[in-house]
């Protein structure tokens, strides 16, 4: 939000002196006059720019002193962040991009955009809670670190591809393609090496059918010595699935999701295993997740301050130098 402020307000009052200077020497000044015989002779005579203009350089004068006064005040202004206090807790998403989530299970989305649509509705409900996104087919990456910067979650969200979409330098997408699911979770947990939250979370989104790497069973219980969570969710429907081929034409294979793999590892990993074609599972996942203990977490008020002091000040030096200017050339003074 907007804020401003005065960073030497004790000046303000000088604003009262200034007023009261200007006040007696207006009054108090010897304004020089001639004598007529018949005064009723200047209510018929012709009023000049000069003497219409003639307070002007008073004016300009009780104008620069107010604003001297008001650059000395230093008047600043900024947005300012609010200070966030809370407590959360330190989540990963270790997410599928392999071919077999392309399976159109939930049409027209495939599995890949259905798991995206799930995080994204969780990270929704997020607060305070640091969220990290790790992405896997035959290696893994870390795609976005802890961060509590949601905006930044999603836009990596809308971004993420299936594995055969990515761009290589060899051109063999197919090379990367594969399942390695124990490696999603290793990288996920080396993510997590210097957390310090009282609750650490992985939350494992994938067809389950793991086809190279480690055993992701192996992976969890790693996880799990290292005191994080292993949440696991099933994307895809049992029996056969529509997929598009190399070619691009729609044909039927048989589901690879693998439920019990996934909830063997969520087992091990301390958590649960959630089916993602429920959506009463994965309000139950939340809700479970929101029961782990808590990590205080803060954010710092930071406001950019930008200073008025200067513009204002030439403001000032500006009405002097056109009241000096007045009085030398446009106005004589009556001896």
């Amino acid at each position: 939000m907007d804020e401003f402020r005065f960073a030497h307000a004790w000046a303000l009052p000088l604003l009262l002196l200034a007023g009261w200077v200007i006040w007696k020497g207006r009054w108090r000044r010897r304004i020089p006059a001639r004598l007529y015989g018949d005064v009723r002779l200047t209510r018929t005579s012709v009023r000049s720019w000069k003497v219409r203009l003639h307070p002007l350089p008073d004016a300009l004068r009780a104008a620069s002193w107010c604003l001297l006064v008001l650059a000395l005040a230093r008047p600043q202004a900024g947005t300012a962040q609010e200070v966030i206090r809370g407590e959360g807790i330190d989540i990963v998403f270790a997410l599928d991009i392999s071919t077999s989530m392309a399976a159109l299970d939930f049409q027209p989305l495939n599995r890949l955009e259905t798991a995206k649509v799930v995080i994204g509705d969780f990270v929704a409900g997020r607060e305070f809670d640091r969220i990290g996104v790790v992405v896997y087919a035959r290696s893994a990456y870390t795609l976005v670190p802890l961060t509590l910067d949601y905006q930044t979650v999603r836009t990596a969200l809308d971004g993420i591809r299936l594995v055969t979409e990515l761009r290589t330098t060899g051109g063999n997408q197919s090379a990367l393609d594969g399942t390695a699911s124990g490696v999603g979770l290793l990288t996920s947990a080396a993510l997590m090496r210097e957390s310090t939250a009282r609750s650490k979370v992985i939350i494992l989104l994938t067809d389950g059918a793991t086809n190279s790497g480690i055993d992701p069973g192996l992976a969890a219980e790693a996880a799990a010595a290292l005191g994080i969570r292993v949440f696991t969710i099933g994307v895809g429907r049992p029996g056969q699935v529509p997929i598009p081929d190399e070619d691009g034409e729609i044909v039927l294979i048989e589901s690879d999701l693998d439920e019990a793999a996934l909830q063997r590892a969520a087992d091990v990993g301390g958590g649960r295993y959630f089916s993602a074609a429920d959506p009463d599972g994965l309000a139950a996942a939340a809700s479970a997740i929101d029961r782990l203990e808590r990590t205080p977490v803060r954010r710092q008020v930071y406001i950019p301050w930008r200073d008025w002091a200067p513009t204002i000040l030439g403001m000032a030096l500006a009405c002097l130098f056109a009241e000096w200017a007045l009085r030398t050339f446009a106005f004589d003074s009556v001896p």
